[in-house]
């Protein structure tokens, strides 16, 4: 039975996969030297301080073609901009000035 399991690798993992491993890890920092900036928040560079559901011009670039809300990393505003800016975009639905989903 030893000797079966020895050639085949038995319940561990092979040789190969510990390889495999090694490398990934050893590539972890690089990202292909490409920087990408980091977004400013809209509302904070232009010194807006109400999120109204009301101005929906305002809500709609945060709002993708599949009608979810976009998150932080991806529209680049502050956290304390993102909540009231989520409240705003659901109160808008409500009242039905944005659609939950488009078609």
């Amino acid at each position: 039975m030893s000797d079966m399991e020895s050639r085949s690798g038995g319940r561990g993992r092979g040789k190969d996969d510990k390889d495999k491993d090694k490398d990934k890890a050893g590539r972890r920092g690089g990202g292909g030297g490409f920087f990408r900036r980091r977004r400013v928040c809209k509302f904070c560079v232009e010194k807006i301080d109400i999120v109204s559901y009301k101005d929906v011009k305002l809500l709609t670039p945060f709002i993708p073609e599949r009608g979810k809300i976009q998150p932080r990393r991806i529209s680049g505003t502050c956290a304390k901009h993102q909540r009231a800016l989520q409240t705003a975009i659901k109160r808008a639905r409500q009242l039905a000035l944005i659609p939950y989903v488009t078609d």
